[in-house]
């Protein structure tokens, strides 16, 4: 099989879907790999490392989508992109469907077999190509956020942690999944007050078993988000139902309960976001302010560290990608479970119940 993978266009996004081991393991099993030159610079990763390794380079990322059969990318395919897309490719990417229907239309429209890692889950229900991700976005989450609580950031001039004397920042974290424990760790080691809130109580539970003191966790209901709100200085939004839009925990008339100055980080923006104020930003523009609270909603946070996030995101994809180009797309699709799960577009119809429901396409399942 002939396995290609551009470099990624998105605005300041560093990753690169494939490592050098990657195409090292896909050449000794007889498969072809077209990477795009300078596709791994942002990551840190030369040419001559993927030459080395076995691959062929192109020089545009049009050769790639016009010569493999399999697209391996890390972001969805941007809209310049889009006449590349050959019926019966498959792409294998984060997609994020339900956050965009000018991508999921323009999908359905180019007869190709869309996998998502978001949704892929495995045989115990987790999803093993967006945890790393997560992590890396709920580490970043505190990163940013103590940035931006910085007086000439707009922030309210707090420190994380405080000094003798002063109390903490006082940090909400809604959503108790993979994102918002690693952005609760993270808060914790800077001794700020941290609260989670979710609506699992076996999570909590857990939660509530291996946080650390400083560490409170709450059920998450319209009255306590509000009270949250008031004592916030940051507010990390880490909520997700895989393959839906996510839903507005924090309305727009929420803000008015909020500190001026208070910063919000929604990292459930590449699913639409959970507070109703939000709207994709970039890392060059990352910020904006709605009635005096600071929104950060970047869409590729983990792209801005690149190395980490590439090397840990080709760590989980890789095996899938070894079992699709030795199975062949459709046989690999129908003898596994997390593929079939991964499968949100197939040939111009949508296989994915979320996606279809949050657009009204009708919804045709996996195999048929």
């Amino acid at each position: 099989m002939i396995v290609g993978i551009p470099k990624e266009i998105k605005e300041d996004e560093y990753r690169v879907a494939m490592l050098p081991v990657g195409v090292e393991e896909l050449v000794q099993r007889g498969h072809q790999v077209l990477i795009q030159a300078g596709a791994g610079l942002g990551s840190g990763l030369a040419d001559e490392a993927y030459e080395q390794a076995g691959a062929t380079l192109v020089d545009s990322g049009k050769e790639v989508f016009e010569q493999a059969e399999l697209i391996v990318k890390v972001k969805e395919p941007q809209a310049s992109e889009f006449p590349f897309i050959r019926k019966n490719q498959t792409l294998f990417t984060y997609f994020h469907f339900a956050a965009d229907r000018k991508l999921t239309q323009a999908m359905i429209d180019s007869g190709a077999l869309c996998l998502a890692y978001e949704t892929l889950r495995d045989s115990q229900g987790r999803l093993p190509l967006l945890t790393p991700m997560s992590e890396v976005a709920g580490r970043m989450s505190i990163q940013e956020g103590a940035k931006y609580l910085e007086k000439p950031q707009m922030g309210r001039g707090i420190l994380l942690g405080g000094v003798p004397g002063v109390p903490p920042a006082h940090i909400t974290v809604l959503g108790g999944g993979v994102v918002g424990a690693n952005a609760a760790r993270i808060a914790a080691g800077f001794r700020a007050d941290v609260n989670i809130l979710d609506v699992n109580l076996d999570r909590m539970r857990y939660l509530d078993d291996v946080m650390p003191p400083n560490v409170n966790v709450i059920y998450s209901d319209r009255y306590n988000i509000r009270e949250q709100l008031k004592l916030a200085d940051l507010v990390i939004g880490s909520v997700l139902i895989p393959g839906a839009k996510a839903p507005y925990l924090v309305r727009k008339d929420d803000l008015k309960l909020m500190k001026p100055g208070s910063v919000i980080i929604d990292v459930a923006i590449d699913q639409g976001g959970c507070v109703e104020t939000s709207k994709p930003t970039t890392h060059k523009n990352p910020t904006y302010i709605v009635d005096e609270v600071l929104h950060y909603c970047v869409t590729n946070m983990p792209g801005a560290v690149g190395r980490t996030s590439t090397f840990a995101l080709c760590n989980v994809t890789l095996p899938w990608v070894v079992q699709l180009a030795q199975q062949g797309i459709d046989q690999a699709i129908a003898a596994s479970k997390p593929l079939q799960e991964a499968l949100n577009v197939r040939r111009g119809k949508v296989t994915n119940e979320a996606v279809a429901k949050t657009f009204g396409y009708p919804y045709e399942p996996q195999l048929q």
